[in-house]
């Protein structure tokens, strides 16, 4: 009997430590780099020290580090998948042949030996002791002296040398708008360490991953250059360029550089640009932000981010509202990279464009400064979460904005999810973001059907509660990595609803939603209608009827398998009918014939579901109906 309960109690405890295991957990790191940039031929040395804490339960023996800009030579897997894909990232390519008949030539391929980019490390210690390491194309492998216990801190310190390649993918020299440095991933990073293990990913094309932490960075650059960077400028008033307070009268210095020093904090990735001709603008915004803007001097586009600087305080005061406050200081939109991305409290975009479009490319890149900057998904993994997400609400952005007042915002979002499904050639949503087939499917699936994702998931729980649970979101998860699923609990506890069936069917499968009016039929003293499904995915279902006096009556039939009622949304009549279970492939309501005439059935009139086949949800009114249906109904 003793033996028996010491076995109990040893079970037990087992399990009380595997649940412990299973609480979220985070790295933190702490950088310090100090880099001096020649901007005579772009190449730049540095010093690093990171300062690694393992708040994780594990003991690691080794670590990686990401070396980005070594992508950007011919020998590169980033250059082998170029010439590996059937479409090839315009910006990437030369095209040979013709529009009909393209010939597509990696640019990659064609960088001689002051255009390609390199990041190597000279040495390397842990705690003074030197490393053993390896470079392997964009990873660096380091072998530790001692391993890193849980709870436990240890100290890089490392030298680099590097060269920022010709501008190709994001980062780069000399971009297609004249941007001297648009300087991203551009230091030797420490690859993310989570619940999954190393994410040790090689750099092929696809968006980032970072470890959450604190940055103190020094670069030395030419006196000329103004700086756009991630995080706050410490000596202001030594620098100017703009950023000194008004009325400052900024001291000559010697030599030919000035050392930036800037520092930010709780972010897990460091950026910047710089130029020679850049004007530099400051606008304050309502909840005290400073709001930065970077662009050429240019006359042909100085009128247009004059206009978008006013624009951008109303971008950040909307996503305040519907997200969350925005946790950091600054945010700077900065002319460079190759078309817009989002980096840590600013962004890079190209700059030559029309009111519209720079406008757009703003609320979106803004967009991901709370999704993916602030609630840090892993974009190798979850792409659809960063750029669905953000889609999703620049676009209700834009529109309100804008004051376009579209009655579905969305619209582009559901019709390229739909040319997507029938296309034959879908993915998965899990499907790795380097491991789509094509480039177009990649960015179907993460743009478009992740805006569709929460555009109906508000169909399903309700406008209100997707609103409720943004906010939830933010609050739960802002300075962590969220996954799929951790989204999905908190839109459960703000709703009260079963929601896993939807993540499933949604993002890990390829099923498809697809109901249809089978028939409408008088029967003595009823009308009979049949729904059918005629795809694997469920669905709630709401069925607009309208009689023949034109009264309109919405029936809400539940999804047995959520559990749960949605709040009825808006001032129609709405009748609750019985739960509709998935198993049955038919559903038949019943109306009486007391409520009057049947003259018109619709699934679903706001067009939230994102139903692959329309043609059969709509009988009656003025469409066209087939003669059986004509025949069923007098």
């Amino acid at each position: 009997m003793k033996r028996f309960l010491v076995s109990i109690l040893f079970l037990s405890t087992g399990l009380l430590i595997a649940q412990n295991n299973t609480s979220y957990w985070q790295q933190h790191v702490d950088y310090k780099m100090d880099v001096d940039m020649n901007v005579d031929n772009y190449q730049y040395t540095g010093t690093q020290e990171l300062v690694y804490t393992n708040n994780s339960p594990d003991t690691l023996n080794q670590v990686f580090y990401h070396l980005f800009n070594n992508a950007f030579q011919p020998g590169s897997q980033m250059n082998a998948r170029l010439k590996d894909i059937a479409d090839p990232d315009g910006r990437m390519v030369n095209n040979k042949g013709t529009r009909e008949n393209p010939d597509y030539e990696s640019r990659i391929s064609k960088l001689s030996p002051e255009e390609i980019g390199y990041l190597h490390v000279i040495s390397l210690t842990q705690d003074g002791q030197a490393l053993d390491y390896k470079e392997v194309g964009t990873i660096l492998e380091v072998k530790l002296a001692k391993p890193i216990l849980p709870g436990k801190k240890t100290t890089f310190k490392m030298e680099f040398k590097a060269q920022e390649p010709l501008q190709i993918r994001r980062s780069g020299r000399d971009n297609a708008e004249g941007v001297a440095l648009s300087m991203s991933q551009w230091y030797p990073k420490i690859a993310e360490y989570d619940f999954e293990g190393w994410h040790a990913d090689p750099y092929i094309g696809r968006e980032f991953q970072g470890v959450w932490g604190d940055f103190d960075v020094k670069i030395s650059i030419d006196k000329d250059y103004t700086l756009a960077s991630t995080g706050m400028l410490q000596n202001a008033d030594e620098i100017g360029h703009g950023y000194e307070k008004e009325g400052t009268k900024i001291p000559k210095t010697k030599g030919d550089k000035h050392t930036w020093h800037f520092k930010a904090e709780k972010v897990h990735d460091f950026t910047w640009a710089a130029d020679p001709e850049y004007i530099h603008d400051k606008l304050i915004a309502e909840d005290g932000t400073e709001l930065h803007f970077f662009y050429k001097d240019n006359k042909d586009i100085i009128e247009n981010w004059k206009k978008l600087q006013p624009k951008t305080e109303e971008l950040l005061m909307f996503y305040n509202k519907h997200i969350g406050p925005y946790p950091w200081k600054k945010y700077s939109v900065v002319q460079g990279g190759d078309g817009g991305m989002e980096y840590a409290m600013l962004t890079l975009i190209t700059g030559e464009r029309n009111f519209n479009s720079l406008f757009g490319v703003t609320a979106h890149e803004f967009a991901h400064a709370w999704f993916q900057h602030l609630l840090a998904t892993n974009e190798s993994e979850h792409e659809w979460m960063d750029e669905g997400f953000t889609s999703y609400i620049s676009s209700i952005a834009e529109n309100q904005i804008s004051g376009s007042n579209n009655e579905n915002p969305h619209t582009g979002s559901y019709r390229g999810y739909y040319y997507l499904a029938n296309s034959g050639q879908e993915q998965p949503q899990t499907t790795h973001a380097d491991r789509y087939a094509m480039n177009a499917l990649y960015g179907t699936a993460a743009y478009s059907k992740g805006a569709v994702f929460l555009a109906q998931l508000g169909y399903i729980i309700g406008e209100d509660n997707l609103a409720k649970t943004l906010n939830r979101y933010y609050d739960d998860w802002k300075f962590k990595h969220p996954t799929p699923n951790d989204f999905i609990r908190v839109a459960e506890k703000v709703s009260g609803a079963q929601l896993g069936w939807y993540l499933n069917d949604w993002t890990r499968t390829v099923n498809k939603v697809d109901y249809g009016i089978e028939s409408v039929s008088a029967e003595a003293d009823s009308t009979k209608i049949t729904l059918r499904r005629k795809e694997l995915m469920p669905m709630p279902i709401d069925l607009m009827v309208t009689y023949e006096d034109g009264s309109e009556e919405l029936f809400y039939i539940p999804l047995e398998m959520m559990r749960w009622d949605k709040p009825a949304e808006n001032d129609l009549k709405r009748t609750m009918a019985d739960d509709w279970a998935w198993g049955f492939p038919t559903y038949d309501l019943s109306i009486p014939s007391s409520k009057g005439k049947v003259s018109k059935v619709e699934i679903d009139p706001s067009e939230r579901m994102a139903d692959v086949n329309q043609e059969d949800n709509v009988w009656g009114g003025s469409s066209e109906e087939t003669s059986e249906n004509e025949n069923e109904q007098d």
